[in-house]
């Protein structure tokens, strides 16, 4: 079963659509680039996806459910800013995502914050926001969900940093989910990736392999996504 299905969906804000007739499919197992300029509609599907927004038509199903109270369970989402309590410790807030998710795994938490040298009592305002950021990844990929939405983990953070998130990512999430990544830094996600999406204007215009993309088209996926993209 697919870990999330779009069939003819639509969002619109007003008369302006986000979304136009997208009809995807995304399986298990699978590091899924949703790749697209800005405002081409990733942000408003990954929202949709995690039950932030309704559909106007069409469907979406997670775990074979509409999105909703029983998807967040196997859902694990990371938003595009930061969104973790900053006045709470490191130790509080393994105790607050323990308390809140049944499928929170501390210990791998725990040894990925200590592999940055985060102290438990460390508070997440006198962090950096790079820091921050690894952090708030270091919980969303504790989880042992089915689905990872991940909107635009890599956006502002350093070189360094974004191949300590890439590979937390690989290493991480559980071999039977999904991760979907948003992201307009094609370079930089390329070699996590199994499958892209490529998405302009609230439509699908690829779904592909990453090999077939290689082998078919003799282009990286960068490339490719220079080409379709082209102002």
């Amino acid at each position: 079963m697919s870990v999330l299905e779009c069939k003819d969906l639509c969002k619109n804000y007003g008369h302006a659509p986000a979304l136009d007739q997208v009809s995807l499919a995304v399986e298990p197992g699978h590091i899924v680039g949703l790749l697209g300029p800005n405002g081409s509609g990733k942000t408003t599907l990954i929202k949709l996806a995690n039950g932030l927004l309704t559909p106007t038509s069409g469907e979406i199903l997670v775990c074979g459910m509409r999105p909703g109270k029983e998807t967040h369970a196997c859902v694990s989402y990371l938003p595009e800013r930061t969104a973790i309590p900053t006045w709470m410790s490191t130790a509080q807030l393994l105790d607050f995502y323990g308390d809140f998710y049944a499928d929170f795994r501390r210990d791998a938490a725990e040894e990925m914050l200590a592999h940055l040298n985060i102290q438990p009592r460390q508070r997440i305002k006198q962090m950096s926001k790079g820091t921050r950021e690894k952090v708030q990844l270091i919980m969303v990929m504790s989880r042992a969900a089915k689905l990872y939405l991940l909107d635009e983990p890599i956006g502002g953070v350093d070189p360094a940093t974004r191949d300590y998130i890439l590979s937390t990512i690989i290493g991480n999430y559980n071999p039977e989910a999904a991760v979907v990544i948003s992201t307009h830094l094609i370079s930089d996600v390329e070699k996590v990736l199994d499958e892209v999406i490529f998405i302009n204007q609230g439509r699908v215009v690829l779904q592909s392999s990453v090999d077939q993309i290689r082998e078919e088209k003799g282009m990286s996926v960068d490339e490719l996504f220079r080409e379709v993209f082209k102002c």
